[in-house]
């Protein structure tokens, strides 16, 4: 019996080979598509009444599903043209700044 190492020194395993169990890989593309229901179509989620699409990586409103207020709708309109104007003038008033400050 030594005294400063151990006699057990167990057999390293070779590697496994990989074998997948799924039979999925040998079916082409269309009858996975039957088969298991890969074709998602485009999603989409109704928030508050209104029913939002993913489309080119933005959600976009599908037209006729809005069921709000004609008159809120037009108010949202107005005061977003406001801001968008707002929004120009400051940014013509900083031009301004940065070029009497140059």
């Amino acid at each position: 019996m030594p005294l400063f190492g151990s006699t057990f020194s167990p057999k390293k395993t070779p590697p496994r080979k990989c074998v997948s169990l799924s039979n999925l890989h040998l079916l082409d593309r269309s009858t996975r598509e039957v088969e298991l229901g890969l074709e998602y179509g485009t999603p989409t989620m109704n928030l508050d009444g209104q029913s939002l699409k993913f489309e080119n990586g933005q959600w976009v409103a599908e037209p006729g599903n809005f069921t709000g207020d004609r008159r809120e709708m037009q108010r949202l309109l107005k005061r977003n043209q406001q801001l968008e104007e707002e929004n120009n003038l400051l940014r013509l008033k900083v031009d301004v700044l940065l070029d009497m400050v140059s």
